[in-house]
């Protein structure tokens, strides 16, 4: 009963949140579109609207283990593993903009959807070449203008918390634009949201953030050795944060 409750408040809340802060993020938008083409000032209203959002839902806790790098990221591409629905909104944590590839049936939902789509976040049909080939154009003018973009480059949710296996695209965009690679872990969240359950579950999510890997002089042949390195330096992060927290470990 406590659960369905808790699902119930947790929709609602949502619904009004997200409605609301859509309308004065249109309004934002419509204000700096002109001048502001990375969208940032549109990303940061809707973020806020994002955090707003997981605040009303009282199971729920997300946090950033420090320390931060030292300088907020720029010409960087954000690596991160992906467990659960809910990592978009944990990952808000994080003190800085950036756009997010995500799968296009996301952009459809009602206020939530549209924000993200007046953020600049980008779409992506699973499985289309041409939607993957349009996605990582859209990153690449991200990247290059100084927005940091961010992969989940195993390209689905793990099911049981294992880390699976990178795809090459993020780590491709990394060389071409000569960007850092930022690898992030998030552990806890998986218990958030289930699969085929509307009920959410109580969660702590934690979020722990590398120091950059620097692709400078590198070359699409180093794109296998890039994404290795990334990877095991992501389940580093992720075994890191599972021994500290074992409660909410995977």
């Amino acid at each position: 009963m406590a659960r369905t409750l808790l699902g119930l408040w947790t929709w609602l809340a949502f619904a009004v949140i997200s409605a609301i802060g859509f309308c004065v993020c249109l309004v934002i938008f419509f204000v700096t579109a002109p001048f502001d083409p990375t969208r940032k000032c549109t990303g940061k209203a809707i973020r806020t609207v994002g955090r707003l959002m997981c605040g009303a839902v009282p199971a729920w806790s997300f946090r950033v283990v420090p320390p931060l790098p030292e300088r907020a990221p720029s010409r960087t591409v954000c690596i991160s593993n992906h467990a659960s629905n809910i990592d978009p909104f944990a990952l808000l944590a994080l003190p800085w903009e950036m756009k997010f590839l995500a799968k296009s049936v996301l952009f459809r939902i009602p206020f939530v959807g549209w924000g993200i789509g007046i953020a600049g976040d980008i779409p992506l049909v699973r499985g289309s070449s041409q939607s993957v080939k349009k996605a990582l154009a859209r990153a690449k003018f991200y990247v290059e203008r100084g927005m940091p973009v961010l992969f989940f480059p195993e390209g689905t949710r793990s099911k049981d918390g294992t880390l699976l296996p990178f795809k090459d695209g993020a780590f491709r965009l990394a060389i071409e634009c000569q960007a850092d690679i930022l690898p992030i872990a998030i552990a806890g969240t998986r218990k958030a949201l289930q699969k085929g359950d509307w009920r959410p579950s109580p969660a702590r999510g934690w979020i722990r953030v590398g120091e950059p890997l620097s692709t400078q002089g590198m070359t699409l042949e180093d794109v296998g050795r890039l994404k290795e390195a990334t990877r095991t330096r992501v389940a580093e992060l992720l075994e890191a944060l599972n021994a500290a927290h074992p409660e909410q470990a995977l």
